[in-house]
């Protein structure tokens, strides 16, 4: 409460995408509803990503079902394909919400952070991921030796390739790469009270206040600009 003001704001850390991320992330954003959750930082700061599957299954918390959250392109036809959102995905409110991304962000969280900026579900907030972002084949050669071949490249909603461009945030913040590992040695720490963290966060993540301030503009807007009711007796 003390970072957020009077605003109920919800924060998700994924550390990588595997089969039962997404499951878990559906448990977790369940129990942050309950608790009257009102907006979201999702952190993928650092996470190197995993299975493609894993992180479509996680833009479905968040997205409409069947909607296309990343395409794959090549020279062939066989590699020029859509990955969608199941057409049974769960609806949720939908609450404000921003992502941390930088420069170790990659792969599945470059799709993750990718189709929410495009589909304007969600503001990023943080550095350029890495642009890790293609398809590659590996070819057994004569001699026992292999060769890796790109075939295809991943693709944003908006046609935005990944690899070698990663994906740049709504909100740049940056912040030296000894402020990072110190930030996050701190606050890997078991020991780390819950206040001790809230002190930590405010003094030294400036990219989670970042976050925090977008998400309480966001609602601030959105109270100002509400119907207000006409309680006039007619």
């Amino acid at each position: 409460p003390d970072l957020a003001g009077a605003f109920k704001i919800g924060y998700v850390r994924l550390i990588q995408f595997n089969e039962p991320t997404a499951n878990e992330l559906e448990k977790a954003l369940d129990d942050l509803q309950k608790q009257g959750m009102q907006a979201l930082v999702l952190d993928l700061r650092n996470n190197p990503g995993g299975l493609l599957n894993s992180a479509v299954d996680v833009c479905a918390q968040f997205l409409p079902p069947s909607t296309t959250v990343v395409s794959t392109q090549g020279r062939a036809a066989s590699q020029q394909s859509d990955y969608t959102t199941s057409s049974t995905s769960k609806q949720r409110p939908r609450f404000p919400m921003t992502v941390l991304v930088n420069e170790g962000s990659a792969s599945g969280a470059e799709i993750v952070a990718g189709a929410l900026k495009d589909l304007n579900r969600a503001i990023l907030v943080g550095e350029t991921t890495f642009g890790k972002g293609s398809v590659q084949n590996v070819m057994q050669l004569p001699d026992g030796s292999a060769l890796r071949i790109t075939t295809a490249k991943y693709y944003t909603p908006s046609k935005q390739v990944i690899n070698a461009q990663g994906v740049t945030p709504n909100i740049r913040v940056p912040i030296s790469a000894e402020q990072e590992r110190a930030l996050f040695s701190a606050r890997s720490s078991e020991n780390l009270k819950p206040e001790e963290e809230k002190i930590l966060i405010k003094t030294k993540d400036t990219q989670m206040m970042r976050a925090i301030d977008a998400l309480k503009g966001v609602m601030i807007y959105a109270q100002e600009t509400a119907p207000k009711a006409d309680s006039a007796k007619k």
